[in-house]
């Protein structure tokens, strides 16, 4: 979306102006109604700050039966998806077969909006294999939003089923231009287990004053050049 403004130049001439909003995706795989645990709520939350500073988001996330486009009264637009498979053997067989339905989803928001997307944010990893595949292929640079690591989860296990969720956060973090973790703590863990450059994770707690505007701060210095047509 661009805006139009005026101003007044040293010459005292008014001068028109164009001001290009931000446009981001969000991947979660769980939002309002569908609340998992805490990061629906706080996704909810993010999207509703960004959009009060002028960021359009748009949100792609998954429900059971809730599928299609939506838009809330400020303006936030959610692409909600289900899964073609109904039979899984395990949660990672759920995502990995969710994820082409997340990528449509993504790229379909991305030709709509005439190729003009700065941003894609990705929380927790069960949409990181999305993410890093609309990167590749659109050129869309994406930020790691750190919510919990397997090693925690379960409880540092190492069966062939944790390891591979191990390994597509670890890829994710590598991939990832930008780590946000919600703790000095988190980044220290994902230090510890996955050697990520401390220069690559940026701690923003939720609940600190100032958290929204660090947000802003990382997804400008992280969106891509967007070539202008005719140029």
């Amino acid at each position: 979306m661009v805006l139009f403004d005026w101003t007044w130049n040293n010459k005292g001439l008014r001068a028109f102006y164009v001001v290009k909003r931000m446009r981001t995706i969000i991947l979660s795989w769980e939002y309002p109604p569908r609340i998992v645990g805490e990061l629906a709520e706080y996704v909810k939350k993010l999207s509703l700050q960004l959009a009060k500073n002028t960021v359009d988001v748009y949100i792609v996330t998954y429900h059971d039966y809730l599928t299609g486009v939506s838009s809330d009264l400020e303006g936030i637009k959610i692409f909600r998806v289900t899964n073609p498979v109904r039979t899984h053997i395990g949660v990672l067989t759920w995502v990995l077969t969710l994820n082409q339905e997340v990528e449509r989803a993504t790229a379909n928001i991305y030709y709509s909006n005439n190729k003009q997307i700065d941003l894609m944010d990705a929380h927790d990893w069960h949409f990181i294999p999305a993410a890093i595949t609309i990167k590749k292929a659109l050129d869309i640079p994406f930020i790691y939003s750190v919510e919990s690591l397997e090693e925690h989860r379960s409880h540092g296990a190492n069966s062939p089923f944790n390891m591979a969720i191990k390994s597509i956060e670890w890829l994710g973090m590598y991939e990832a231009e930008k780590l946000i973790v919600k703790s000095e703590w988190m980044r220290d863990e994902v230090l510890r287990l996955y050697r990520v450059p401390l220069e690559k994770m940026k701690v923003i707690q939720p609940k600190s004053a100032g958290w929204i505007k660090e947000i802003l701060e990382t997804y400008n210095s992280l969106k891509r050049s967007i070539p202008q047509h005719g140029s």
